[in-house]
C-alpha cells in the first residue's frame, strides 16, 4: 500500500501515474486470473495454476481497447451462430440482446433513488444547524412550517413548530445571548458533520473523497483503478456526501452523485457477464451512469447525457448515446416521483422569466463571460498550487485535521452573513428569482413598493433601490469574496466535494450584483439612446436573476471549459429558450478568456496533478519530434529484452522474466525482428522445455521434454509505426485506437516499442522544456520526412538532435519486411 491512504497510485502495470514511476523497484506485480503473484514466482507454478482467460487486468493497467472489442465481437459471432440451434439459445440470444437496456435501467433507478435520498437527508441536516421540529422531527425548517397557521408574510420561516437551539436551551429567540447560542450550536454541528465525515471516508472507502470526475473521466479512458466504483465506495460516498453537505463547507453535491452513479453502474454490470467480462463494454454503461449521475444533480436529462459526451467519455458511440439518453430519462423519472423538494421540480433552484432580454444586455452578459474566465483560470491556479503543496508538505499527512480547521473557519466567518450561512443551493436560488410581490427578500425591497404591489413612478420603467438592497449588495460582495477563497482551499479535501455548486454561488453573486447594477442604471439613466430604444415605459427592463443566471453559467464554464452541455444545463434549469443566446454568449466568453491562461480545465488539471495516464483529445500536439525519439530503449538504455522463437526454453523464458520489469517481450525469428507473446496451461512442461511459437512444433530430439506452444495466445497484428513517423500522428493512434503500446519498426526491423507510459513522459517533458517550433516551410516537410538523402546517407535533423541508428555495426539490411507481432505480459 502507498504510504498515503489517500493517494491511490501504487500498484503493478505498465501504465502507472507518472510521480510513481522513479520509486517503482524490481518486484512486478502480475496478474493471474484475479490473483496476484510476485515476479520471483516461479513460471511453472503459474503454468499449473487455472487461468480463466487471457486479458484480465491488475490493478493499475491500462486496459487495450482493440483486443476488448475482438473480444466482444467474437462473442457476439458465437451468440448469433447458436441462436438458431434451440429455443434456449435462442433465449440466451435475447437477453444478452436487452442486458445492456437493462443495465442502464437498473442504474438510472438506483441513482434517482439515491439522489432524492441524499437531497432529503442533506436539506434536513442543514437545517439541524439551526434548530429542530418539535411536530416532527424528520421534518426539515421549510417543511414544519407547512401546516401552520401562524407565519407572516415578512417571516414566513418562522413558526411555533419550529424551534431554534437558543429557545430550546436558553428559553430566548431574542438578544446577545441568543445569538452566541445559535452560533456555538451552528459551529458544533458544523464540525461534527465534518469530522464524522472525514473519519468514514478515512477508515472505510479511501476512495470515497473529492469529486471523482477526474478519476471517472480515466477509468473511462481505459485505466483500471480497482475498488473505486465498489460497493464500499458507494455506501461511503452516499452518507459523507450528505454529511459533507450539511457541514457548510464549499463544496456541492453534484459532482459526487456523477460518482456515485458510475458506482451503480459497475455494481449492476457485474450481474450481465457481457459487461461483467469485457472492460471495454463496462467503460459504455458508465458513460450512460454518468449521464444519470448529471440527470439527477441538475434535473438535465438531456444535458447530463451532453456532458458525458463532451466532459468524461472517451470512447461513446451511437448505442452508447441512445443508453445514456434511457439512463438519464429514468433517473430524472424517479427522481421527480420522489419530489425531494416538495416544489414538483428536479431541481431546488428551478426559476421561470417571463420578461425578455435585450440586445443592449449582451455587453453586461460578455462582461459576465471574462469575469467567468479569469475567475476560472485564477481558481484552477491557485487549487492546484494548493494541493500540490497539499502533496508535498507534512500538511497533507494530517487530513483529519484539515478538515476541522477549514470547517471551522467557514462556520465561523459564515455565520454572521446571511448569504453565507444559507444552503448554497438556497442561496443560488434566491439569486436566481425574480421579484415579484411574493417575495421578502432583502434583494427585493425597493422603494415604493407598498403591501406587496408596484407603485412605479409614470414613465419610470424600473424601480428605485431601497436600504435593503444596498445592505444585501455588500453582504452578497463579502460572500463573493468568501466563497472564492474558501473555495480554493475546499475543493481537494478528503471529504465527498464538488465543484458545480461553489463555481455556481460565485458567478451567480457577481450576476446578481451586475444585473441591480444595470437595473439602477436604467432606472437613473432612463433617458439614455440604450434604455430609451429597448425599455418599454412604465414595465420592467432589467431582470437582475438572469443576470445571476448567466454568471453561474459564466464561472462554472470557466473553471470547466464546458459548452454545449453547460448551455443546456442551465436552459433546462431555467425552462426558457430565449434566454440561449445570453448564456451561449457568456460561456463561450468565459471559455476563450480561460483558454487564454491554459487550456486544461480543472478536472484536467487534477488528472495531471495525481499523474493518471490519460490521453486529452482536447489538447493540440504542436512538437516536431519522431517516433525514433520516444521509442524504448534509447542510445543510453539497455538493449531491448527480446525472446528468440527457435531455441528458447522455460528457464530461459523464466529468468528473463525475473531479470526484467517490463510488461511484453518481443519474440524474433532473428534479432533483426520483433513480437510479443504470453502463456496458456500444457502438460508436460518442463524447465528445460522448449518454447515455440509457429504453427507447428520444431523437429526435437526423442527424449526432449514436450515443447511450450504460444501461438494461441499471440497477437497477431500489432500495430507498427515506422522510425520517421511524427509522434502527432503516434499520439493521435493511441488516442483514438485506445493502444497500450505500438512496436517502432524501419524496413521491417524492429527498432524498439513505444508504450502509453512513454508518451505521458514525452509530453510531460516537453512541458517542462518546450521545444521551439520550427519555422513554418520547415515545419511540414519535417512532419513527413524522407529516410534518406540522394546521397544514401540518413537526412540530419535540426535542432542538433540526431536519429538513433536503425543497424548497429556489421549488419546487413534486409529488404523483406520479417512479421511482427504482440504479447502481453499480463497474462504470463
Amino acid at each position: 500500500m502507498s504510504a498515503d491512504p489517500y493517494l491511490p497510485y501504487d500498484g503493478g502495470g505498465d501504465e502507472i501515474p507518472l510521480q510513481e514511476m522513479p520509486k517503482r523497484g524490481s518486484n512486478y506485480v502480475m496478474s493471474n486470473g484475479g490473483n496476484a503473484a510476485s515476479s520471483s514466482t516461479h513460471l511453472l507454478d503459474l503454468l499449473d495454476e487455472p487461468i480463466p482467460g487471457v486479458g484480465t487486468y491488475d490493478d493499475f493497467h491500462t486496459i487495450d481497447w482493440v483486443r476488448e472489442k475482438c473480444k466482444d465481437r467474437e462473442r457476439h459471432r458465437k451468440i448469433n451462430s447458436k441462436k438458431k440451434e434451440s429455443a434456449w439459445e435462442f433465449t440466451k440470444s435475447l437477453y444478452d440482446a436487452w442486458s445492456g437496456w437493462l443495465v442502464v435501467t437498473l442504474t438510472g433507478l438506483a441513482s434517482g433513488a439515491l439522489a432524492g435520498l441524499i437531497d432529503i437527508a442533506a436539506d434536513w441536516m442543514n437545517d439541524l444547524k439551526e434548530g429542530v421540529c418539535l411536530s416532527a422531527m424528520w421534518f426539515n425548517h421549510e417543511q414544519c412550517c407547512w401546516g401552520s397557521n401562524e407565519t407572516t408574510f415578512a417571516e414566513r420561516d418562522k413558526c411555533p413548530q419550529w424551534k431554534t437551539w437558543a429557545e430550546l436551551i436558553l428559553g430566548q429567540a431574542e438578544g446577545p445571548g441568543s445569538y452566541i447560542m445559535n452560533y456555538f450550536m451552528y459551529t458544533y454541528w458544523a464540525l461534527s458533520f465534518a469530522f464524522l465525515a472525514v473519519c468514514l471516508v478515512k477508515v472505510f472507502a479511501p476512495y470515497a473523497c473529492g469529486s471523482g470526475i477526474p478519476e471517472i473521466k480515466t477509468i473511462l479512458s481505459g485505466f483500471i483503478i480497482r475498488g473505486y466504483l465498489g460497493k464500499w465506495t458507494l455506501m461511503i460516498k452516499t452518507i459523507t456526501l450528505v454529511l459533507a453537505v450539511a457541514s457548510g463547507l464549499s463544496l456541492g453535491k453534484e459532482g459526487p452523485l456523477v460518482h456515485v452513479a458510475c458506482c451503480c453502474g459497475n455494481i449492476f454490470s457485474y450481474l450481465f457477464p457481457k459487461y461483467s467480462k469485457n472492460e471495454a463494454k463496462k467503460r459504455e454503461v458508465l458513460s450512460a451512469a454518468s449521464a444519470a449521475g448529471v440527470s439527477v444533480a441538475f434535473g438535465a436529462p438531456i444535458g447530463g447525457v451532453l456532458f458525458s459526451l463532451e466532459e468524461v467519455s472517451y470512447y461513446f458511440p451511437l448505442k452508447t448515446l441512445w443508453r445514456s439518453f434511457f439512463a438519464a430519462l429514468v433517473a430524472a423519472f424517479v427522481l421527480r416521483s420522489i419530489n425531494p423538494f416538495g416544489n414538483s421540480r428536479l431541481v431546488l433552484f428551478y426559476v421561470e422569466y417571463h420578461t425578455p432580454w435585450y440586445l443592449f444586455e449582451l455587453f453586461p452578459f460578455i462582461l459576465l463571460g471574462v469575469f467567468g474566465g479569469l475567475w476560472g483560470a485564477f481558481f484552477i491556479r491557485a487549487n492546484i498550487a494548493w494541493c500540490r503543496r497539499r502533496k508535498s508538505t507534512r500538511f497533507g499527512k494530517y487530513p483529519v485535521l484539515e478538515v476541522i480547521a477549514v470547517a471551522a473557519i467557514t462556520a465561523i466567518v459564515a455565520f454572521p452573513n446571511p448569504y453565507t450561512r444559507q444552503n448554497t443551493s438556497e442561496l443560488i436560488k434566491e439569486l436566481f428569482t425574480d421579484c415579484g410581490p411574493l417575495e421578502s427578500s432583502q434583494l427585493c425591497q425597493y422603494r415604493n413598493q407598498m403591501n406587496g404591489s408596484k407603485a412605479f413612478p409614470s414613465g419610470l420603467p424600473e424601480r428605485p433601490a431601497g436600504p435593503g438592497v444596498y445592505s444585501a449588495m455588500w453582504q452578497l460582495c463579502l460572500a463573493l469574496i468568501f466563497k472564492i477563497i474558501m473555495t480554493i482551499f475546499t475543493f481537494g479535501l478528503k471529504v465527498p466535494s464538488g465543484l458545480f455548486i461553489p463555481s455556481m454561488a460565485i458567478g451567480a453573486i457577481a450576476g446578481r450584483i451586475v444585473g441591480i447594477a444595470v437595473e439602477q442604471l436604467a432606472y437613473y439613466h432612463h433617458d439614455w439612446f440604450l434604455f430609451k430604444e429597448w425599455c418599454e415605459v412604465g414595465a420592467d427592463c432589467i431582470t437582475p436573476g438572469l443576470y445571476a443566471m448567466v454568471g453561474a453559467a459564466a464561472c462554472l464554464g470557466g473553471v470547466t471549459r464546458m459548452t454545449v452541455s453547460l448551455v443546456v444545463i442551465v436552459f433546462e434549469l431555467t425552462g426558457g429558450l430565449e434566454y440561449i443566446v445570453p448564456l451561449m454568449a457568456a460561456v463561450m466568453t468565459s471559455k476563450w478568456v480561460g483558454d487564454a491562461f491554459g487550456r486544461e480545465g480543472i478536472y484536467e488539471a487534477h488528472i495531471r496533478l495525481n499523474g493518471y495516464p490519460f490521453l486529452d483529445a482536447k489538447e493540440e500536439f504542436t512538437h516536431t519530434t519522431l517516433a525514433s525519439e520516444v521509442m524504448r530503449p534509447r542510445q543510453s538504455d539497455p538493449p531491448l529484452a527480446v525472446l528468440t522463437q527457435d531455441d528458447l526454453t522455460v528457464e530461459d523464458l523464466q529468468t528473463i522474466i525475473n531479470e526484467t520489469s517490463y510488461n511484453g517481450f518481443p519474440v524474433i525469428v532473428s534479432k533483426e525482428s520483433q513480437r510479443l507473446n504470453a502463456r496458456r496451461k500444457q502438460e508436460g512442461i518442463m524447465r528445460n522445455s522448449r518454447v515455440y511459437f509457429t504453427q507447428h512444433a520444431p523437429t526435437l530430439p526423442a527424449d526432449s521434454p514436450r515443447p511450450l506452444k504460444l501461438r494461441s495466445i499471440l497477437d497477431m497484428s500489432p500495430f507498427t509505426v515506422t522510425d520517421h513517423t511524427p509522434m502527432e500522428i503516434v499520439v493521435d493512434i493511441f488516442r483514438k485506437l485506445g493502444l497500450r503500446q505500438c512496436l517502432v519498426t524501419h524496413n521491417g526491423i524492429v527498432l524498439g516499442i513505444i508504450t502509453k507510459k512513454n508518451i505521458l513522459e514525452h509530453l510531460e517533458e516537453l512541458k517542462q522544456h518546450v521545444e521551439p517550433l520550427a519555422p513554418p516551410w520547415y515545419y511540414h516537410k519535417k512532419r513527413y520526412p524522407s529516410s534518406y538523402g540522394p546521397d544514401g546517407k540518413p537526412r540530419s535533423r535540426v535542432n542538433n538532435v540526431q536519429l538513433i541508428p536503425a543497424f548497429r555495426e556489421g549488419e546487413e539490411e534486409e529488404e523483406s519486411e520479417e512479421e511482427v507481432h504482440l504479447l502481453n505480459r499480463a497474462a504470463l
